[in-house]
C-alpha cells in the first residue's frame, strides 16, 4: 500500500508545482515575453532607473557628457562612492573616496574644508549601483546644496576613454 500512497503524493506534488509555475508565469508574463525576445538586460536596466528616480527623487543627476565637462573644466569635486580598493585601482582624476558606509560613520571628513555650496558629483561603479545616489542623498542631508549623481558610473567613464587616475 505504501507504493500507492507515494504515487498519490507524487501526483499532488507535480500538480502543485505545475500550478505554481503557471501562476508565476502569468504574474510575470511581461517579463517572460521580454526575456523570450532577448531584451531582458535593457528592460531591467530601464526598470532600475525608474525605481532609482522614484526612490532618490530629490537627487539631481548628470549625464556622462555633463560629468566630463564638469571634470575637465574643474567646476566640480568628484566623489567616488565605490569601495576603497576600487578607488585605489582607478578613479576619476581629483576624486575623493566616500562610500555609503563610511558616510554613516563620519567619513565625510574627506570633505573637510569643502564649502557646502561646492558642486559635488558623486559616482559609483555602474548604472546598476545605488551607492552614488545613497552618498549624494547623505551629503544633501548634511547640508551640501550642490550635489549631483553621475549614474553612468566609472564604467561608462572608462568605456568612453576619459582620463583616469591611480593617485590618492
Amino acid at each position: 500500500m505504501v507504493r500507492g500512497d507515494f504515487r498519490h503524493d507524487l501526483g499532488w506534488a507535480v500538480f502543485i508545482l505545475a500550478a505554481a509555475a503557471a501562476v508565476g508565469l502569468l504574474h510575470h508574463w511581461e517579463l517572460a515575453q521580454v526575456s523570450w525576445r532577448g531584451e531582458l538586460r535593457p528592460y531591467l536596466e530601464k526598470r532600475l532607473t525608474q525605481q532609482q528616480a522614484v526612490r532618490f527623487q530629490g537627487v539631481k543627476t548628470v549625464s556622462l557628457e555633463q560629468a566630463y565637462v564638469l571634470q575637465r573644466e574643474g567646476q566640480a569635486l568628484f566623489v567616488d562612492a565605490r569601495a576603497p580598493e576600487e578607488y585605489a585601482e582607478l578613479h576619476i582624476p581629483g576624486a575623493v573616496n566616500l562610500t555609503p558606509d563610511s558616510l554613516k560613520t563620519g567619513g565625510e571628513q574627506v570633505l573637510a574644508g569643502v564649502a557646502k555650496e561646492r558642486l559635488l558629483v558623486v559616482y559609483c561603479g555602474q548604472v546598476s549601483c545605488d551607492a552614488a545616489l545613497k552618498v549624494a542623498e547623505g551629503l544633501q542631508s548634511r547640508g551640501y546644496t550642490q550635489v549631483a549623481a553621475f549614474l553612468g558610473g566609472f564604467r561608462a567613464w572608462d568605456d568612453a576613454g576619459y582620463p583616469a587616475d591611480t593617485s590618492k
